[in-house]
């Protein structure tokens, strides 16, 4: 099995905290975004994960890549490192990673997370997680038969035709063939809405035979902006503590405080006078005092005096003495 993840985007919606680290490496539950996603998938495909494809932008730097392919090696597998220089749409970001186009694929987009009840079946043809929301009008949508086989694929339909919304993580059987597909679509320039998509080289595929069928998650979490990386944090937490998990290191020291269960607490935090908690994750090296944090994502090496946070994402080497609550702040700022 073969992991493609492409994830070369630069994280507007996620700025400023995307202006010193790409969005798949911000802590959710005290680990990168892409970690999580690839420890899921793992679950979920069981034993054999050989490779997993990164693909992202060269201006990541040289630590970054290190670090994929460090999150590959924990999982058993080989990380490899593949370039998108140009957004040009989801067909051409999975290419970039034309190597590892063989045999069984998975492909998943690093911007959401999942929380899954089943394992991956590698006879089908081929799957394409959904799940049913209201608004579909920003997603690619399917379109089932009364077998419960996809029959369309639609990219960000502008009139309703179906709330089942691809989620962004797709299995084939035959990477090979993927490869085949996603090339034609690029050696005959066919675009939609301006950039090469995925939705139309498996359009090509179910013409020709293929079967492609709907997965479906227990829920479905976002990364796509702060609010809703919040969120997903105080999720991802709720069923790590449900599941027994132990998410306070022992090297943290509590002081006069009260911390209110589910919150990450890393390593070397001290937190004095304070309460923290519901829903918190708060990175190594971190100092809380005298202040309240609720529903926060802090990342490390960051002092939080005198405040009342709520609903914040806070970055590395961060000093903030104050009162706002509603907060978003990069790395190495200092608000006293």
């Amino acid at each position: 099995m073969k992991i493609i993840v492409p994830m070369a985007g630069m994280g507007k919606r996620m700025r400023p905290h995307t202006l010193t680290v790409p969005k798949p490496l911000i802590p959710v539950a005290g680990k990168p975004i892409v970690q999580k996603i690839i420890e899921d998938l793992k679950d979920v495909c069981g034993e054999g994960i050989e490779e997993v494809a990164f693909i992202i932008h060269p201006s990541f730097g040289k630590a970054v890549e290190q670090k994929l392919v460090d999150v590959a090696a924990e999982l058993g597998a080989k990380g490899t490192i593949h370039y998108q220089t140009e957004a040009l749409g989801t067909a051409h970001a999975i290419l970039c990673a034309k190597e590892a186009l063989e045999g069984n694929v998975l492909v998943v987009f690093a911007d959401t997370l999942f929380k899954a009840g089943f394992k991956l079946d590698r006879t089908k043809d081929g799957i394409i997680w959904v799940q049913q929301i209201e608004d579909p009008s920003q997603f690619g949508v399917v379109k089932l038969n009364a077998e419960g086989v996809i029959t369309d694929f639609v990219e960000k339909p502008t009139t309703f035709v179906s709330d089942l919304a691809i989620i962004g993580i797709y299995y084939f059987k035959d990477g090979q063939n993927l490869r085949k597909e996603l090339e034609y679509l690029l050696d005959n320039d066919i675009k939609e809405k301006g950039e090469y998509q995925l939705t139309n080289a498996l359009d090509n595929m179910k013409s020709k035979g293929l079967k492609f069928e709907p997965g479906k998650v227990e829920e479905w979490l976002d990364c796509g902006n702060k609010n809703s990386t919040v969120y997903t944090n105080s999720r991802v937490l709720y069923h790590l503590h449900q599941a027994g998990v132990q998410l306070i290191d022992e090297t943290v020291i509590i002081q006069n405080s009260q911390i209110i269960q589910p919150c990450y607490i890393g390593k070397n935090v001290v937190i004095k006078n304070a309460i923290v908690g519901p829903n918190v994750s708060i990175g190594e090296g971190c100092l809380i005092e005298k202040s309240i944090v609720e529903q926060s994502i802090i990342q490390s090496n960051t002092k939080i005096k005198r405040a009342n946070v709520y609903n914040a994402m806070i970055g590395n080497f961060v000093e903030y003495n104050g009162e706002q609550k509603d907060l978003s702040i990069g790395d190495y700022t200092t608000i006293v």
